[in-house]
């Protein structure tokens, strides 16, 4: 009875027509993904390139709000499941930057859906935009952190691994986009 009123609320609304549930039911799935992944893989080079992989197909399948809402996910978990030690707890807000940053670039150099360069190019730029924001913020980052011992550590995270794990991730979410016949890339031939 309830969901009844409230079926016929939001198509009076037209809530129905303009909100796509299934590319929120997916984004949310892809999110949950994300979220849980740290728990059980503790590489970067893994963890990496499939969290970057999931951020892109997020953008493609939910577009751009869940995208930037995946991308601040990943860092926490990562913090929580063990993968980055909470004495590196300092970077995470920098992680999420360079994940926001990766999405946007990406979003912006595809709004052009039917070139394939446009996909590339922003996956370039976007790895590199987020590799370089990261690198700058290495010194910041070392000067948050209480064990000072750490910093060769993070400097090795924040570096060049943060390009590779990007154009890799990149590379997975094009194959799985074009493959899944996504609304976006797969107009890119």
């Amino acid at each position: 009875m309830i969901i009844n009123k409230f079926e016929g609320l939001a198509v009076e609304a037209g809530i129905w027509e303009k909100t796509n549930f299934r590319s929120y039911a997916w984004s949310l799935v892809l999110i949950t993904l994300i979220s849980a992944l740290p728990f059980f893989i503790h590489s970067q080079w893994i963890t990496g390139p499939i969290i970057n992989a999931v951020l892109i197909v997020t953008l493609f399948i939910g577009g751009l709000r869940p995208a930037i809402i995946a991308s601040l996910i990943p860092s926490l978990m990562a913090l929580q499941g063990g993968l980055l030690p909470v004495v590196l707890a300092p970077a995470i807000p920098f992680i999420m930057i360079s994940n926001v940053i990766l999405v946007l670039v990406i979003d912006f150099f595809c709004r052009d859906k039917s070139k394939i360069t446009n996909y590339w190019y922003g996956l370039v730029v976007g790895a590199s935009l987020k590799f370089v924001f990261l690198y700058f913020s290495v010194d910041l980052i070392n000067k948050l952190l209480l064990n000072k011992n750490l910093s060769p550590i993070i400097s090795q995270m924040m570096s060049w691994p943060q390009l590779i794990t990007a154009l890799l991730g990149g590379t997975m979410a094009y194959l799985i986009i074009k493959k899944s016949n996504t609304s976006t890339p797969s107009t890119l031939s």
